[in-house]
């Protein structure tokens, strides 16, 4: 089984895919791709997070652009 996961912190939007195997009784996990996109650079001038500007962030990330 392939699994798609996504995750995002107050800073970061990551995705990975992982491989499943062996079931309920030896179950296996293999990442096949991982990719993590940062803020860390649209923060770093205010000295930390701000959250209006991360939000846009995850949407950049995460929303499909509209057509």
């Amino acid at each position: 089984m392939l699994i798609l996961a996504i995750e995002t912190s107050c800073d970061e939007t990551a995705i990975a895919i992982i491989e499943a195997k062996g079931g309920l009784s030896k179950p296996s996990f293999k990442v096949l791709a991982n990719v993590i996109s940062s803020q860390v650079k649209v923060h770093q001038k205010f000295g930390g997070v701000v959250p209006n500007l991360a939000k846009r962030e995850h949407e950049k990330n995460l929303v499909p652009p509209k057509r």
